[in-house]
């Protein structure tokens, strides 16, 4: 497995995901954002950050852009989690997504985001090619979500 991770600078930390977060919890969805909560894996305490939930095919997918940050290694831990959108809260299960099926996720992940994270896909953007999506798939996971309730 990638160890891949990019690790977000001081202005994302302190004020870009401060305020997507602020924004979702009172129930403004910034182009999909959500306030994931997923227990952590050695505290068992609630983490939250601010994720983009992508809708493909009928089903939802939660992509890690930054690569295996820790809201990745609790989700593999736990198995789910909860989507905060205002004063909702849709409690889910996650199932990684295996690198060979990620190309089709992250295409239109990056369609739909490109802007926000293209920087952090290393100049592989929407138009390339299945085989530079695939090249980069270990370093970005992909989490397949089922709505518990």
């Amino acid at each position: 497995m990638s160890t891949h991770v990019q690790k977000p600078g001081w202005f994302t930390v302190n004020v870009f995901n401060r305020i997507v977060a602020w924004m979702t919890r009172r129930g403004i969805s910034v182009w999909g954002s959500r306030v994931l909560a997923v227990r952590g894996r050695k505290s068992g305490q609630w983490r939250t950050t601010p994720v983009n939930l992508l809708t493909l095919d009928g089903k939802q997918y939660l992509v890690a852009p930054r690569g295996h940050v820790q809201w990745t290694h609790n989700m593999r831990a736990a198995g789910g989690g909860e989507l905060h959108l205002g004063k909702r809260v849709d409690t889910f299960t996650a199932a990684e997504v295996g690198d060979d099926d990620k190309t089709p996720v992250l295409r239109a992940y990056l369609k739909r985001w490109k802007a926000e994270v293209g920087v952090f896909f290393n100049g592989v953007g929407p138009e390339s090619p299945d085989a530079e999506l695939r090249r980069i798939a270990p370093d970005h996971p992909v989490f397949e979500i089922t709505p518990a309730n």
